[in-house]
């Protein structure tokens, strides 16, 4: 493996025969993640109540189809 930095970049070689595509995409996705949550000043009350609120709309607008009346 090779990590290299390249002007602002960090350059990262893996070999085939070390991970499978499906390792390489989860380390991806963590990695844009973290670039997308970087300079969030969200705490973690705010992202609770996102959540909840995020939970409720879908409950409102399925609930039918789990409840019949």
């Amino acid at each position: 493996m090779v990590v290299e930095q390249i002007n602002n970049e960090i350059v990262v070689r893996i070999p085939s025969h070390v991970a499978d595509i499906e390792d390489v995409q989860r380390f991806i996705d963590l990695i844009v993640y973290k670039e997308a949550t970087a300079r969030s000043q969200a705490t973690q009350k705010d992202i609770d109540k996102i959540a909840k609120d995020a939970k409720k709309g879908w409950w409102a607008a399925n609930r039918k189809q789990f409840i019949h009346q």
